[in-house]
């Protein structure tokens, strides 16, 4: 299914279709402030090693990284942030960064991986934002990465919804998709370590 929700004032009918397939198990493809990304609800152990089966993941070796709404609902799933690390994500936020950060006691086992971490993003989306906001949990998010050489991730909706129409339940059309990943930035040592530069720089 494709579903062309408003990216400025999402509709509201539509953002609860989306969040009832993904509390049925569904899995989607949804747009955040960099590239649309394959989702699923945390809790959704089936749903994820669906995701997993789609990108040809091991899921025993996967990095997963999770959208939240905002820092109070990223403090739930991870150890107590330092004082400075909590200063520079709240000014980073929202925003195209994924925070690598020492998994809580909150996160799902099937995240929890040998390092003991997980990347976590705020997106400045609203449609993204309005979905999380409407499942009262953080959803699941994998970078649509496509075939392509001269373009690595997916950015048209309607190509994204011929390629994988048959694979995942629903492909929101948010408007064009960008064609730069988050920066990753790994605070999990209480150090600011960027693995990868993303769109704009941090700010500190």
């Amino acid at each position: 299914m494709l579903l062309r929700i408003n990216k400025d004032n999402p509709e509201e009918r539509k953002i609860r279709h989306v969040v009832e397939v993904l509390e049925k198990e569904g899995v989607i493809i949804y747009p955040t402030d960099t590239v649309y990304g394959l989702g699923c609800d945390i809790f959704c152990p089936k749903s994820i090693e669906k995701i997993c089966r789609i990108r040809n993941w091991n899921i025993s070796k996967a990095y997963f990284t999770i959208i939240c709404k905002d820092i109070a609902q990223l403090s739930k799933y991870t150890k107590p942030l330092d004082n400075r690390i909590f200063k520079i994500i709240k000014k980073n936020s929202p925003g195209p960064f994924t925070f690598v950060l020492k998994s809580g006691n909150e996160i799902p086992k099937i995240f929890k991986n040998r390092r003991k971490t997980v990347g976590i993003r705020i997106p400045d989306n609203n449609i993204a934002q309005s979905i999380i906001e409407k499942l009262g949990r953080p959803i699941l998010s994998i970078s649509l990465k496509s075939d392509d050489e001269i373009t690595e991730y997916f950015t048209d909706p309607s190509e994204i919804f011929d390629d994988f129409q048959k694979i995942v339940d629903i492909v929101i059309d948010g408007g064009m998709g960008k064609n730069i990943p988050s920066a990753v930035i790994d605070c999990s040592e209480g150090s600011v370590e960027i693995l990868r530069e993303g769109e704009i720089e941090l700010e500190y």
